[in-house]
């Protein structure tokens, strides 16, 4: 039914899982040759419904859950518009400082970056946990039942933590420590240790050969 392209931890994919419904997934990396032609600006992940691509995770999240009427309240209700703009705040005060701090880290060319930014964005990330929290019904942030918003926060949250953002709110930590027990999100974690395996594999069996020509190539100069 569904072709997803694009990273191996990516929140539609998670997603995919929850709902359990029939997909192929296609790693691949930003504007790689398969990236591109799913869509025109390389960017993952693309969700390709026949032969329709749907770009942006947060959109093809909220087609998936109204498409299947799972981890959504119905459009036009007053939850669906809590719901929305949890997501929006999300999106906005974390998922925007894990991106800025990435982009002065490694995206940007190297004149370009800000390396003290980072202490500036930590500081905002901390205050956004905190007003997230605030927020929060429990189990999920809008009580019951799960939606679009948990999974991106909850990938935010297990980004700025491999990232070394300070997520000291304890509510907070406790909450994506219970979505990552999530069977859904067990099975794309191992699926992506998988797929990084395969690939290092790959990239040994292509690395030895050229180390050995190299090898020759300097014991014949010396």
């Amino acid at each position: 039914m569904y072709t997803l392209i694009g990273a191996t931890k990516s929140r539609p994919l998670w997603l995919l899982e929850e709902l359990g419904v029939p997909f192929t997934h296609l790693p691949a990396t930003p504007h790689s040759e398969q990236a591109r032609t799913a869509s025109a600006s390389g960017k993952i992940p693309v969700l390709m419904v026949d032969d329709t691509a749907i770009s942006d995770s947060t959109a093809i999240l909220t087609y998936l859950a109204d498409r299947h009427g799972q981890f959504t309240f119905p459009a036009g209700t007053l939850q669906r518009a809590q719901q929305d703009s949890l997501t929006q705040m999300i999106l906005d005060e974390l998922d925007a400082a894990l991106w800025t701090a990435a982009r002065h880290s490694i995206i940007l060319p190297e004149e370009m970056r800000l390396p003290a930014i980072r202490d500036s964005l930590k500081w905002e990330f901390a205050r956004s946990i905190d007003a997230l929290m605030a927020r929060f019904k429990g189990p999920f942030l809008m009580g019951e039942p799960m939606a679009v918003p948990d999974i991106i926060a909850t990938q935010s949250g297990v980004w700025a933590m491999r990232a070394n953002f300070p997520v000291e709110n304890e509510t907070f930590r406790e909450y994506v420590a219970r979505m990552r027990e999530r069977a859904a999100f067990i099975a794309v974690d191992v699926t992506s240790r998988g797929v990084v395996r395969v690939f290092l594999k790959q990239l040994w069996f292509e690395f030895v050969p050229v180390f050995h020509r190299l090898q020759g190539r300097l014991a014949a100069q010396g």
